[in-house]
């Protein structure tokens, strides 16, 4: 039987708004563990990594927060929302003012969870599941939350975000101190509190900070 991501999405999550970004709902799921498994079952595959789509991360919420707070920083500007996962900070992007919002995500339920989310805030997002990693841009503002948790994956996204800001592109950095965040590279812009899922993170309120990429 074919999978229908539409179908799993509805019946393992609930409309709910994050706590950090009240103004913006989510299909969310409540617990990890058990929709991990589901989404193996679904699509008969061991392995998988987690769905990413279907939570609302720290450094994400953090960087929605920023945008709700500080909409010129994307009013009217073409904007990414890279490593989209449910949208969130694309979603809030566009409900800031942008111009026009790309969600990237190479995962391939995370555009129809985008797209439910977007549907449910009214709002219109793009989406692109290519790796964009290393891709030159045309966009004004890339926004990345919860990027750097894997040392691999931190080792590719320096040299392309320091090679983006060098040519004027803004790169904002939503994160709650991850184990791969180059700290020398960023600029404080603003700190908050964020209340996570505890299956998520390692406690109930995580210090989450949204960073200015700075190019060498």
């Amino acid at each position: 039987m074919k999978t229908d991501p539409e179908r799993f999405i509805l019946a393992n999550t609930s409309l709910m708004a994050p706590p950090h970004v009240s103004e913006v709902w989510l299909r969310l799921a409540s617990e990890v563990h058990d929709l991990w498994l589901k989404t193996e079952d679904e699509l008969q595959e061991i392995g998988l990594p987690p769905p990413f789509w279907a939570f609302a991360w720290a450094g994400g919420q953090g960087l929605a927060r920023y945008l709700m707070d500080h909409r010129e920083t994307v009013a009217g500007k073409r904007v990414l929302d890279f490593a989209s996962g449910s949208g969130l900070v694309a979603i809030a992007a566009k409900l800031a003012g942008a111009g026009s919002v790309v969600a990237a995500d190479i995962d391939p339920w995370a555009e129809t969870a985008i797209r439910l989310n977007a549907e449910a805030n009214g709002v219109a997002i793009e989406f692109t599941g290519r790796n964009l990693i290393g891709e030159a841009l045309e966009t004004d503002v890339v926004l990345a939350g919860d990027v750097f948790y894997d040392s691999g994956f931190a080792v590719a996204l320096i040299p392309w975000f320091d090679r983006l800001a060098g040519e004027g592109v803004e790169v904002l950095v939503g994160d709650p101190g991850r184990s791969y965040l180059p700290k020398e590279r960023l600029t404080a812009l603003a700190s908050y509190r964020v209340p996570v899922t505890r299956a998520l993170e390692d406690s109930e309120i995580k210090n989450t900070t949204v960073w200015r990429f700075t190019p060498q």
